[in-house]
């Protein structure tokens, strides 16, 4: 086990988990962050190194990026190992890649220390805390420990479906429905919950129509969100239908969907230019199972209103791991922010800062 002992290590590397460096850098903590293991298991669920974001198109709402070119920006500010890799930019904003290149490289530009690895196993239950990380027998030892691992939405696993990703297969309605695509064109959403309601209410401000396909014949969501639903004249609800593939080419992404009925042997075929998924999502949280308190979803749990403790005195969490409600970039880095403030003045409270 290693001897060194960290002020504080960051497991993370979405929008979370690099504003909770920079300013952990900024406080010179010089921490040490964890991005995640480049692995194509990892990939596939949507939990690479740089979070979610990196694998979404443009992003419109990330305030202070309004559409522009910036190729010349990137250019100058990412280093020119990564830069060269980089997609070519599109001059329309920024994309979630570029947004979290960005991100990395400010951190580092501070002093982070970034280590391209998972943390696969946790022991809280003393002080100084100790974390192990897939590659390697050593354990690290670590004063404080923020938690900024993130959620992955859940899709329906279809070989077509993640042929289209980006291309018209989405899990976020707010992050993607205004996009140039889906406007004033048909919009698909799938799920029976609040979330799907939303989602679909959603999109009606901008698609010509939104199918809200359910696999039964009754919503699980709330009366309130129902009635919404249902007086939504934008909104055609599918009932007792499933989807069976993601219709599309590779000159236009998505054109539609194939649905099979769950009471009889018919199929249908809607056409749509967008295909939305709003059937949860799970918290990358395996690994902190009985170490951290969380809800019944696995989100791990606030502890002090307003503030990213845990359970754990010393251990704080940001982003999507614990946030189960609102799930966009900008709140995830917020919270990033207020975790590493929140460590900072932890450590100084303890007398190891």
């Amino acid at each position: 086990m290693s001897e060194k002992i960290e002020n504080v290590i960051i497991v993370g590397s979405g929008p979370a988990g690099w504003t909770a460096a920079i300013y952990a850098a900024r406080a010179n903590l010089k921490p040490l962050l964890f991005e995640g293991a480049a692995l194509q298991e990892h990939y596939d669920l949507g939990r690479g190194p740089l979070g979610q974001l990196a694998m979404t198109t443009e992003v419109e709402n990330f305030p202070g990026f309004p559409s522009g070119d910036l190729s010349g920006y990137l250019d100058n500010a990412i280093d020119e190992s990564l830069r060269q890799y980089m997609a070519p930019h599109q001059k329309h904003g920024v994309s979630g890649p570029e947004l979290m290149e960005l991100m990395r490289q400010q951190a580092k530009n501070f002093g982070t220390r970034v280590v391209t690895d998972d943390i696969v196993e946790v022991d809280f239950s003393q002080k100084p805390f100790k974390l192990k990380p897939r590659e390697g027998e050593e354990w690290l030892k670590a004063r404080s420990v923020i938690i900024a691992t993130g959620a992955r939405a859940n899709y329906l696993g279809l070989e077509s479906e993640g042929k289209f990703k980006n291309r018209g297969v989405s899990a976020c309605a707010v992050c993607d429905g205004a996009l140039p695509r889906f406007r004033n064109n048909p919009c698909i959403v799938v799920g029976g919950g609040d979330s799907a309601i939303e989602e679909a209410d959603y999109l009606s401000k901008y698609s010509s129509v939104v199918y809200l396909v359910h696999r039964r014949d009754k919503f699980r969501a709330s009366q309130a969100m129902v009635d919404r639903a249902m007086e939504n004249k934008k909104i055609e609800v599918v009932w007792n239908h499933v989807v069976t593939e993601v219709l599309g080419d590779d000159q236009n992404g998505v054109t539609g969907a194939m649905l099979e009925s769950t009471v009889d042997d018919s199929t249908k075929q809607l056409d749509a230019s967008g295909f939305f998924l709003a059937i949860g999502h799970t918290p990358n949280t395996d690994f902190l199972k009985g170490k951290l308190d969380m809800n019944n979803a696995g989100y791990l749990k606030w502890t002090v209103p307003f503030r990213t403790n845990t359970s754990v005195d010393g251990v704080f969490a940001a982003g999507d791991v614990a946030d189960d409600y609102y799930r966009q970039a900008i709140t995830a880095a917020g919270t990033g922010c207020m975790s590493a403030l929140d460590a900072e003045r932890w450590l100084a409270s303890q007398g190891l800062h």
